[in-house]
């Protein structure tokens, strides 16, 4: 068997229902050596809201799921039913190709999604909703109070560096990302 992986369109934000009842009616029509693994791609991403880190996962394609499916026969009558079971599925579009001609995933690009989902599994990534010549103002440390605009943002170390003026003088400031709050 073959299997490659494909993108499928289905409603933006049912991405996880669609994927339960996808899986749920491939187990039904017994397909489930042809469509083994239903994935919705997503990165777990630390997040700042009201005032408290949390960490969520932020889908990376909204609006598509990624199937991993055995198309090398097409005209085999189960790859038949497993793409009709696919496409008659609610909140499903078809798959991602030409004139509904399911066109497969390279090796590279599987490789890369399924890295991408792992990395941020283990280590989520910082989400900072500010970029250069933002004006934030510091909610603490030595700096509480004053205001400044980004001159860099550093998601991989969850830093922002802020431009405040002392005594006159710009001085540049490294913060963490949750000490600034946009203005």
């Amino acid at each position: 068997m073959a299997h490659k992986w494909y993108f499928v369109r289905c409603q933006s934000g049912c991405e996880d229902s669609v994927r339960k009842q996808l899986e749920l009616r491939i187990k039904l029509a017994g397909v489930q050596d042809i469509v083994p693994q239903v994935l919705v791609p997503f990165e777990r991403v630390t997040d700042l809201k009201g005032g408290k880190k949390r960490i969520v996962n932020r889908k990376l394609y909204p609006g598509y799921l990624m199937l991993q499916v055995d198309l090398a026969n097409p005209e085999d009558p189960r790859a038949l039913q497993a793409q009709a079971v696919v496409r008659e599925t609610g909140k499903v579009g078809d798959f991602l190709g030409a004139r509904g001609e399911p066109v497969p995933l390279s090796d590279g690009e599987v490789q890369s999604i399924l890295m991408r989902m792992s990395d941020t599994e283990s280590r989520p990534q910082v989400t900072i909703g500010l970029q250069k010549g933002d004006m934030v103002k510091i909610k603490s440390g030595a700096f509480d109070g004053f205001d400044g605009a980004v001159e860099d943002v550093s998601p991989e170390k969850g830093t922002v560096r802020v431009v405040v003026t002392i005594f006159g003088r710009p001085t540049p400031v490294e913060l963490e990302y949750w000490e600034v709050e946009k203005v």
